[in-house]
């Protein structure tokens, strides 16, 4: 990450006309926590809401943790700096277990569960207890925008923000237009997220939105591939870096983003599209039933050491 780019993030949203100061984050597990650290290493100050303690002691662990790698790769010969930007910093987050106290934000995003009856359930929620000023957006990588966000009055202050794990790392962030997002929500929207440090692109709300779109089939033929013992997965991954140019192979990739969600992914996208290429993968399946989700649970495509 670039030091003068960290740096003058952090006077970037003060000029803004339309400035978000305050930022609130449902959900405080990798992708909130991720989203949260990155809010306040441009100066803002955030809220972390979740309704489990055990979860927000975690996200306040691991913010730490990759506050301090941040801090030595911006001040490597500078004790102070780095323990005053990762204290600063730290300073900026607050944690929550009630939704109710923590509204009062110019801007709300939701990085909770991917089952649309819940995230709609709390927006009608937020709708009805956050100020009138308020954005609300939902983090989500598959549902449609349009569909989370249909109780709700404001929808002219409502769109997607979809971020990317790991969120402290990954530039790029999807902005999603909901079918009566304003002009000005939009571009606010826009703004906060160059603001975080993201170079931000804009999909209307269609399935998989553009990169899901796109990695989805990718994955899923990497998948069935392997499958069929045409390749192994080694192999394959390899193929894609050396002969694609792609960073990570579909299988490393997997492991990383989780295959609970690829699975999720693909369902979703199938719902929406009944394109074949998206239909269930049996081997996908039987590994998450296995449990056998990738980093996270220490085994995915390849084994872990915790």
């Amino acid at each position: 990450m670039n030091k003068i780019f960290v740096l003058t993030r952090k006077f970037s949203i003060s000029t803004s006309q339309n400035a978000i100061k305050t930022v609130t984050v449902i959900g405080g597990g990798l992708m909130g926590s991720g989203i949260a650290q990155v809010t306040a290493q441009a100066g803002q100050t955030v809220t972390i809401v979740d309704l489990e303690p055990e979860i927000l002691n975690k996200a306040q662990k691991s913010i730490q943790a990759n506050l301090g790698r941040v801090a030595k790769k911006l001040y490597k010969d500078d004790p102070g700096k780095i323990e005053g930007f990762v204290k600063e910093s730290l300073d900026r987050i607050k944690i929550s277990t009630k939704v109710e106290d923590s509204v009062n934000s110019d801007l709300i995003i939701e990085a909770i569960v991917e089952k649309l009856d819940i995230k709609q359930e709390l927006f009608n929620k937020l709708d009805k207890l956050a100020p009138e000023h308020t954005i609300l957006a939902t983090n989500t990588s598959s549902i449609s925008v349009n569909a989370i966000g249909s109780g709700i009055k404001r929808k002219d202050k409502f769109g997607g923000l979809h971020f990317f794990n790991p969120v402290p790392v990954m530039r790029l962030l999807e902005v999603i237009k909901s079918d009566h997002i304003s002009e000005d929500t939009y571009q606010t929207m826009m703004e906060w997220g160059k603001s975080v440090g993201k170079t931000c692109i804009t999909c209307k709300d269609t399935p998989g939105f553009v990169v899901n779109r796109l990695l989805a089939p990718y994955s899923a033929e990497a998948l069935r591939m392997y499958e069929r013992g045409d390749a192994t997965k080694e192999d394959i991954d390899i193929g894609l870096k050396l002969g694609a140019g792609f960073p990570m192979g579909p299988f490393e990739l997997a492991d990383y983003t989780g295959l609970d969600t690829n699975k999720f992914v693909l369902q979703v996208m199938h719902e929406m599209t009944k394109h074949p290429v998206f239909e269930p993968i049996p081997l996908l399946d039987k590994m998450v039933a296995e449990g056998k989700l990738g980093i996270k649970t220490g085994e995915g495509w390849y084994k872990y050491k915790k």
